[in-house]
């Protein structure tokens, strides 16, 4: 008899297990009673997207026009200086021995005009007086103009060798940061020889090229909507012009960053306006970030189901809907 029996008390387990909770008694999502959107097309402005860099709108290489030794460098990269500010010397011994020689010519040539001046007035009044002639009187202008022309051209060496004389002194021509040092204290440096390099990073300049139907349509001084890495900006459109490759066109925008938030050199895309279009938009508070998933929660029936979909730009607060969604659709706008 107990042979009979054991074999029945599996079977009334499993019968017990299957009157268990099981999914068809699981209770379906509860559907939420937060505010929630229903899906419209909007009308939005459509945008063409051009990618480029952010340069410095400044930056220069400076060198010397002088052929001489490096005696002193002042500044390191990463620097910031102020505008005319000294930078670097170039060892100038040979200008300063030429403008002692320069000074002497012009001291020599000062006298000879003081000379000619004085006899030229003599000569004014002895021919008033009748006592000299015209040919006499001439003569004395003539030496006069010469004189002064003497003086003249004395004074033009000396203005020429105090401008060859500033190339010794390497001074910031405008406010920004040592990108490069070239040269150490010491070093020979010829003319045109890069010394340093200066960046103002203040005001960043994005060029992009674009086809000409685009171009077309904007105008300097235009304000745009650009993205520099991950930081959203607005800059200024300073010219589209042909590009020396042809069927495009360059378009620059400068970029105002004083408080030097974006870095020269990081990736930007300019969204160019390009007439109208419609498209989906969310808050962005209805928006669901899972990892690397993007999605939104629809209202199906009774539920609440979580969609995967593929977001676009946040255009004045509202991310636009690409796929995984159709108009219609009733959004729940809780969020996470």
């Amino acid at each position: 008899m107990h042979t009979h029996l054991r074999p029945a008390l599996p079977l009334l387990a499993a019968l017990v297990a299957c009157h268990g909770p099981g999914a068809s008694d699981r209770p379906a999502p509860p559907a939420s009673t937060g505010p929630t959107l229903t899906l419209t097309d909007t009308m939005i402005t459509a945008t063409f997207d051009a990618a480029g860099t952010a340069e410095p709108a400044e930056r220069a290489t400076l060198a010397t026009k002088l052929l001489g030794s490096v005696t002193q460098v002042l500044v390191r990269e990463g620097d910031r200086v102020s505008q005319d500010q000294i930078l670097a010397r170039v060892d100038a011994r040979d200008v300063e021995a030429k403008r002692a020689q320069v000074d002497a010519n012009i001291t020599a040539a000062q006298a000879v005009y003081q000379d000619a001046e004085t006899q030229a007035g003599r000569f004014r009044a002895l021919y008033a007086d009748s006592a000299a002639t015209k040919y006499q009187l001439d003569q004395a202008e003539t030496g006069l103009a010469r004189a002064e022309a003497g003086l003249n051209a004395a004074r033009a060496a000396r203005a020429e060798l105090d401008a060859v004389g500033s190339y010794a002194v390497i001074r910031a021509p405008f406010p920004g940061v040592v990108t490069r040092r070239y040269v150490d204290p010491g070093a020979f440096v010829a003319p045109g020889a890069p010394m340093l390099d200066l960046q103002d990073p203040s005001r960043l300049r994005v060029s992009v090229t674009v086809p000409p139907p685009v171009a077309a349509s904007l105008k300097r001084g235009q304000s745009l909507e650009l993205t520099i890495e991950d930081w959203s900006a607005r800059g200024v459109l300073e010219g589209a012009v042909p590009a020396e490759t042809g069927a495009v066109y360059t378009v620059n925008a400068i970029v105002d960053n004083a408080g030097r938030q974006y870095l020269a050199g990081s990736a930007a895309v300019i969204r160019i306006p390009a007439g109208r279009r419609p498209a989906l938009l969310v808050p962005a508070t209805a928006v669901v970030h899972e990892g690397d998933l993007t999605g939104v929660r629809v209202r199906t029936g009774q539920a609440v189901e979580l969609r995967w979909v593929k977001v676009g730009a946040t255009v004045d607060g509202r991310v636009e809907l690409l796929a995984g969604v159709h108009a219609g659709d009733v959004i729940f706008l809780g969020g996470d």
